[in-house]
């Protein structure tokens, strides 16, 4: 491998002498320069006049050798880990140091493997989706390829897929997402005799949340372990059923039967502050897409609002009522939740430890969440 690295930095910084290469569709030759190295490979350059080569004095070589030679050990020491043996990295060399003229970008592909005991590998630098360098060596022999210049149309249509795992590589992401499920209450406490056994309409309790979702992966590129955190906003809908509501006074709230009112709808809905904190399991197919995903942990919350909404017919009009208020609920929250998905769709579940109402203020049961979740 360290003799493909050596040619293929050679290569690379020689032809960093005509910037025109870094362009996505490269100018047509009308130089040509047939450089023979001491390791019978064979480069060839092509320039579009002369002052095209004499810009090579702008370019710090030494340095961009360096440069270059730890962008490829990095890329071979994260392809070992690689389970097919190939990684791709992406590095901006222009950006890390401005000013002292560098390529805007390089892309290093290096793919190792093993054949009937002799070592093949490939190493893989572009400087655009069209144009590159690439070195393939067989070490137990004399057998050196070499190209520069304009790559066939399966190695442009490679380049979707060195971008995809450019992303994969990735330590840290970040994504929106919404998830849109349902509401119940469960170990819910039994009513004393004489109390109102109250109901939930199950389409009726809804539960819809916004998040910034931040990943985190734990260990080398070939990890498939994160960290998930992230702010969310969530909103909360409970919808009584059978003519219930919600009746409160500084010191109790209770849910009864309404009897002067024919109520059409009668719900509590609360928005909350929650940050979660999960940990997940990341896995691709063989081809490189997203395959499955498996993620559990716990989340802390705070109510920032709540209110009641009924609505009822009276003297052949619909009325509105919305009031808001602390209803005596918690106002900190705290519980278990996972997330399962497969390709691109997402189920998760979300239960709440503490109860929704403060302790012997209200009546004792537990929120649990659960839809689908929206990348």
């Amino acid at each position: 491998m360290k003799r493909s690295f050596s040619l293929l930095a050679a290569l690379l910084l020689t032809s960093l002498a005509a910037p025109a290469f870094a362009r996505t569709t490269p100018p047509t030759p009308t130089d040509t320069i047939v450089v023979k190295l001491p390791n019978q490979a064979v480069m060839t350059l092509f320039v579009k006049n002369k002052q095209q080569l004499r810009q090579m004095r702008s370019y710090k070589l030494d340095s961009l050798m360096i440069l270059l030679d730890t962008y490829i050990t990095q890329a071979e020491a994260a392809g070992k880990s690689s389970k097919n043996g190939q990684v791709t990295m992406e590095f901006y060399p222009d950006k890390d140091q401005p000013g002292k003229s560098m390529p805007e970008q390089i892309r290093v592909t290096v793919r190792n493997s093993k054949n009937g005991g002799s070592s093949n590998d490939h190493v893989e630098v572009r400087l655009g989706p069209s144009f590159g360098v690439v070195v393939d060596d067989n070490e137990n022999g004399d057998n050196v390829k070499v190209h520069v210049g304009r790559m066939d149309t399966s190695t442009r249509d490679s380049v979707r897929k060195a971008k995809s795992e450019a992303r994969f590589n990735r330590v840290h992401h970040s994504n929106f997402t919404m998830d849109l499920g349902l509401n119940t209450l469960v170990n819910r406490s039994k009513p004393a005799l004489g109390e109102y056994d109250y109901a939930l309409r199950p389409l009726g309790s809804r539960y819809i949340s916004f998040q910034w979702r931040h990943s985190w992966r734990l260990g080398s590129t070939a990890s498939p372990l994160y960290l998930v955190s992230g702010p969310e906003v969530a909103f909360n809908n409970y919808m009584f059923d059978n003519n219930a509501r919600l009746f409160t006074n500084d010191t109790q709230s209770f849910i009864d039967r309404e009897t002067t009112l024919n109520l059409q709808k009668s719900k509590l809905a609360t928005t909350t502050l929650n940050l979660p904190l999960m940990a997940q399991l990341y896995f691709r197919d063989q081809k490189g897409h997203e395959s499955f995903r498996l993620s559990a942990g716990g989340f802390l919350g705070y109510r920032l609002s709540s209110h009641t909404k009924l609505k009822y017919d009276r003297d052949g009009s619909t009325k509105k009522d919305k009031d808001r208020g602390s209803y005596n609920l918690e106002d900190f929250q705290y519980g278990l939740q996972g997330v399962i998905g497969v390709r691109g769709f997402d189920l998760f579940v979300k239960y709440n430890l503490n109860d929704l109402f403060k302790e012997n203020r209200g009546p004792q049961a537990q929120a649990l969440s659960f839809g689908i979740s929206f990348l």
